[in-house]
């Protein structure tokens, strides 16, 4: 190993803050389930969820019988199912029920006979025990936890209604209260209305299953001997060969040892284009292989696979809560007292005004009407919803707070190498004296440094072999803090920094030194390529800007952004980049501990600052700023102080981050405001304000009522989906 053959070349553009570069395809360490599960050292357990797509126990459905106690997400698809099934059952028991109601036949002109009279109380009776056993068993939950919300209500209701009816049937007391037929539709609404939300739901947390259905149910191992064969996944173990065909999905992470092959990443990174990947490339479970075939050696397995991270990372933020969600939860429970009250209250009005039966009938319609069922669904559905597009584009919210920030966020400070760069060296300019070729300097500087380990080294090689042929050199010496020296075709090339030009006492010509000084100006590397003691020419170096960082830079200030620059690199190198992306300020030769320090800076200024970095020195910075963000997946540290991750290491995902974050939030508001706004104005409606002048409000239509608003909040949520948070392409 040869460190150190460069000497004072060795220092180049991106490696003075000691920032290992390490993208969401190139990490250099295996078994990284921890960095990937957000500084989680356990699979989150949703056994204990009860509520919406994650948004814990909110008031008003923490306890349903249908809802809450779930086990994982996955559960929605089955209470969808089961209230689909008790939809269409008490469906089909309320048609005679209401075809048997003497007011319904008075209104559509046909007579009830006598004998059918005990058709609405023995099947009203069986929509009441069996399609309305969830609101009534989630009452119970709701109670015994001491949070009474909407299984509540809507038990309340259809108990009070029942009663009422049955007492009437029975001729007991006196009562003329025949609400079988409006208990039977009462019942089959309140089920529609959880059958299309819980299928919402199920829609909107369907994003876990979908990463889960990214890995194959088995995997080709290649055998010592060459010969493959299909082992289920659970077998696999780290260190395994694996063949993957064309069109097949890696089965688990792993590194390239043989083949190359366009892999489609999109479902991990929202990348949407396929990116060459070859040996000693990193690939991640889950990803497909377009092309051709590719054999992968395993380096972590299930729940250490960047997959199962990602996974993690989607549930955490499904689960965990938002200020809007807390504020939800509040008004629920504030909103069932509400409605208690008025409820009390329209029926002591009524028995005092009007009869027993207009008091019972106009206090369930305000039970009923005044069920936070939308208000339940708001935030939610919403959270779900976001938490699934953005895993779709690649961002991983960590933390529901972090995200809401986001849309408030008037600076982002980047960390540059890794970041805005690729953190890593590149070959950017090559000259040459009179006379000489560039094409032959390039081509015998690779020669010489091939079997040199220095990453200047293996940036000219790479280069070089890119554009064409490298020739073989022979005696191959590494001159410590100097440079290299080989023999090729004959010649004794030798590459190194200013140290190597002094050793062989030459002065490159006039020319060549005008373009090395203007390369140092701006922060390259330098280093000369000599034959046979003679200067040929000069390579430049530098830390490559990715292609991305422009665009990201330029639709950050479109939106009124302040872009920031922080890097330990040298003043001259810092200031180069900020001049070629337009970046207004940059904080250079900042040490790794006094990064946070920065961001403390801007915060001073009254900035809210994100800060997006993807270094272990990145993450007291990544904690103090207002939202951290970690680029490519990043290291372990960087994933635990992040509250967003960005799965691709393109910059453009912060706009995409800051373009969730307005989106969510205004949906939130939005539907907070409407399910508010909808109980207040409706109650007073359904407590019959307005019968002096002949309006009244069945309890049915109530029901309607307060489903159309479910279903206006479902709705609303769903259009976040439209969203575009893809990037542009440059």
């Amino acid at each position: 190993m040869d460190e150190h053959a460069h000497g004072e070349t060795g220092s180049h553009d991106g490696q003075a803050d000691g920032v290992v570069a390490v993208t969401a395809h190139g990490r250099q360490h295996e078994g990284h389930a921890e960095h990937t599960a957000s500084g989680t050292a356990h699979a989150h357990d949703h056994g204990d969820h009860g509520g919406h797509g994650g948004a814990g126990d909110h008031a008003g459905h923490a306890g349903h019988a249908g809802h809450g106690g779930h086990a994982g997400h996955g559960g929605h698809g089955d209470h969808a199912a089961m209230f689909r099934d008790k939809f269409w059952l008490s469906l089909v028991l309320a048609v005679p029920v209401v075809a048997a109601s003497h007011m319904v036949g008075d209104l559509l002109g046909y007579h009830v006979p006598s004998w059918a009279d005990w058709i609405a109380p023995v099947l009203g009776t069986v929509v009441y025990l069996y399609g309305g056993w969830p609101f009534l068993s989630g009452a119970v939950s709701e109670l015994r936890g001491r949070q009474p919300g909407m299984m509540t209500l809507v038990a309340l209701a259809i108990t009070v209604a029942f009663v009422a009816s049955g007492l009437t049937t029975l001729g007991v007391g006196g009562l003329d209260l025949d609400f079988w037929w409006e208990l039977a539709l009462l019942v089959v609404i309140m089920l529609l209305g959880h059958w299309l939300e819980m299928r919402a739901l199920g829609q909107a947390s369907g994003a876990l299953a979908a990463l889960a259905e990214l890995l194959p149910d088995v995997a080709e191992l290649v055998g010592d001997d060459g010969e493959v064969r299909s082992i289920p996944l659970a077998e696999l173990r780290a260190g395994d060969v694996v063949l993957v065909r064309s069109g097949g999905r890696v089965p688990a992470d792993g590194g390239i040892v043989d083949g190359s092959a366009e892999l489609d990443e999109s479902m991990v990174t929202g990348e949407s284009r396929a990116v060459r990947r070859a040996p000693g490339d990193r690939v991640v479970a889950g990803t497909v292989a377009t092309d051709s075939a590719i054999r992968v050696r395993i380096t972590a397995v299930g729940e250490d696979t960047t997959l199962a991270g990602i996974q993690r990372l989607v549930a955490d933020a499904q689960n965990s809560r938002s200020r809007a969600q807390a504020l939800a939860d509040r008004a629920a429970a504030w909103l069932f007292w509400f409605a208690l009250g008025a409820g009390v209250i329209t029926f002591a009005v009524w028995m005092a005004v009007g009869t027993a039966t207009t008091a019972v009938e106009r206090t369930v319609t305000v039970l009923v009407i005044a069920c936070p069922h939308a208000l339940g669904l708001a935030i939610p559905l919403v959270i779900a919803i976001s938490t699934a597009v953005s895993a779709k584009a690649g961002i991983l919210v960590k933390d529901r707070l972090a995200l809401e920030r986001m849309r408030t966020v008037d600076a982002v400070l980047f960390d540059k190498t890794g970041t805005l760069t690729k953190g890593r060296p590149t070959v950017t300019d090559v000259a040459a004296v009179d006379g000489a070729d560039e094409s032959l300097v390039l081509a015998l500087g690779a020669a010489a440094e091939r079997d040199s380990e220095h990453p200047l080294a293996k940036a000219i090689v790479a280069t070089a072999t890119a554009r064409g042929a490298v020739p073989t050199a022979t005696d191959f010496r590494s001159l410590t803090g100097r440079g290299v020296r080989a023999t090729v075709d004959g010649s004794e090339i030798a590459v190194g920094g200013p140290a190597l030009l002094r050793e062989f006492g030459v002065e490159p010509p006039e020319a060549l030194a005008r373009h090395t000084d203007t390369w140092a100006g701006r922060g390259a590397a330098v280093l000369h390529v000599l034959r046979d003691g003679a200067v040929l020419g000069a390579l430049a170096l530098a830390d490559e800007i990715r292609p991305e960082s422009r665009q990201a830079v330029d639709q950050l200030h479109a939106e009124g952004i302040r872009v920031v620059m922080i890097t330990g690199d040298a003043r001259n190198v810092a200031e180069a980049v900020a001049a070629d992306l337009g970046v207004d300020e940059v904080f250079a030769e900042v040490l790794p501990a006094d990064k946070d320090s920065a961001v403390a800076e801007l915060q001073r200024r009254g900035h809210r600052v994100a800060m997006v970095g993807d270094g272990v020195n990145d993450a007291p910075a990544l904690a103090r700023a207002d939202v951290g963000i970690a680029i490519g997946a990043g290291t372990d540290v960087a994933i635990e102080s992040a509250g967003v991750v960005l799965a691709s290491d393109d910059p453009r995902g912060v706009l995409a981050a800051r373009r969730l974050s307005t989106a969510s939030y205004r949906k939130m508001w939005q539907n907070l405001t409407w399910a508010t706004g909808y109980n207040v104005l409706s109650v007073p409606l359904a407590a019959g304000v307005l019968a002096p002048i002949g309006f009244v409000l069945p309890p049915a239509a109530g029901a309607v009522a307060m489903s159309l608003s479910t279903v206006v909040v479902a709705l609303n949520a769903q259009l976040l989906r439209r969203v575009d948070l893809r990037q542009p392409r440059g």
